[in-house]
């Protein structure tokens, strides 16, 4: 499938619109849409209900979504909760932390993080839990393993860390990062967010007890996964409903899911298989699509780096070549406010973001925050001509 045939399945990049703002929401393929309407169309608002047949079948698509959801992340389906967006559930999961710990235990956060990550534990301090900060290193924000040595010890309960920054685009090097904390006996949670639409996880090789992933960054509708590892699953106390057993990965679904964007969710991912080139669903499909997404986003990403590193009056921040990290990138044009330059952009069709996008740790340590910066984010459909009209509009005035 050439890029050409892949752009026509999103029909947002029909309006002639250079999309450059992909890690804020990717864009749907007409299948995923198509299966929204459909199942709105078939069942309207009807619930999960075994008595009746199409509560039977909603109930399906439910366990089919779970299903597909777990092949993404190489898991097992008991393993993984759907829900209203991963901040949402990380709330629930600090909820269970917080019966579990108390003074005189601690939890560290990467200096990288999206506040979703990072606010659910901070809550933890309510219960008289230490909080300790590992700060990435400036210029080019990378987390060094000599900085988190220094705060583990025995005491350490939990590090949070992401996969990639939401904000910088910097990689992180996870299998590292949880082997350094499960040698202390310390959990981890990765937030796999803004990593998951540049290569898809694998929980599986790396290590970690929890992670979070938002299907409508991975081009699907508003929703949200955890993955728990069947060790913690078991005995984690998170708030539930009283007939939902213990370590039932379903009591962290509080309430009636929207099955329509599950299903939405499952057409996402039938548009994924068959960018893989397979005719069925499954790991190997998602992994060949995965892949598939790597060679595309290649000279897109180095373009848009070198690009910018290139353009007068314009500071790139992270790191300034391609190695450790994705095709998000952070930068300011001299003089001008973030906002303003984003708004100018898009006066000549380039969408880009301007603002601190939840990452108030990284932004703060490099004395961006509040303001923020602009964020430049491509995706496996993104053209080379999308990256060339964006640094064009920033010459215009630069």
């Amino acid at each position: 499938m050439k890029l050409a045939a892949i752009r026509a399945q999103f029909p947002p990049l029909a309006s002639g619109r250079a999309y450059l703002d992909n890690a804020a929401g990717g864009l749907l393929p007409a299948r995923s849409i198509a299966a929204i309407t459909d199942h709105l169309t078939r069942y309207g608002a009807t619930n999960a209900m075994p008595g009746h047949r199409p509560g039977r079948e909603v109930l399906a698509l439910k366990q089919r979504a779970r299903e597909a959801t777990a092949l993404l992340l190489n898991a097992n389906p008991e393993d993984v909760a759907l829900g209203p967006s991963a901040t949402a559930l990380s709330f629930r999961l600090a909820a269970a932390f917080g019966r579990l710990w108390g003074p005189g235990d601690e939890v560290i956060l990467s200096g990288l993080e999206h506040e979703a990550n990072a606010s659910p534990w901070r809550e933890l301090a309510q219960v008289g839990v230490t909080v300790h900060v590992w700060h990435a290193r400036p210029p080019e924000m990378s987390l060094h393993p000599d900085d988190l040595a220094a705060l583990l010890s025995p005491r350490t309960r939990l590090v949070a860390v992401t996969a990639a920054s939401n904000a910088l685009g910097v990689s992180v090097d996870i299998p590292a990062v949880t082997a350094q904390a499960r040698a202390v006996g310390a959990w981890t949670v990765v937030d796999a967010v803004h990593a998951a639409p540049h290569a898809f996880p694998d929980v599986a090789a790396w290590g970690a007890d929890f992670v979070t992933l938002s299907p409508y960054k991975v081009w699907g509708p508003h929703l949200g996964a955890l993955w728990v590892s069947p060790e913690r699953r078991a005995h984690l106390p998170w708030p539930r409903l009283s007939f939902v057993p213990e370590g039932d990965i379903t009591g962290l679904e509080h309430g009636t899911p929207p099955f329509e964007l599950l299903a939405g969710w499952l057409g996402t991912l039938d548009y994924l298989r068959d960018l893989g080139g397979h005719e069925t669903l499954s790991r190997a499909a998602l992994e060949a699509a995965s892949a598939r997404i790597g060679r595309l986003e290649q000279p897109v990403a180095q373009r848009l780096l070198s690009g910018l590193l290139e353009t007068p009056g314009v500071t790139v921040y992270g790191p300034q070549t391609t190695a450790g990290r994705v095709g998000t990138v952070a930068f300011r044009l001299k003089g001008e406010a973030p906002e303003v330059t984003a708004e100018r952009l898009s006066e000549k069709g380039v969408d880009v973001a301007a603002g601190h996008f939840y990452a108030v740790q990284p932004l703060r340590d490099l004395g961006l925050y509040p303001q923020g910066v602009v964020r430049a984010s491509i995706a496996h459909y993104t053209s080379l001509e999308d990256v060339e009209r964006l640094l064009r509009g920033l010459l215009e005035w630069g």
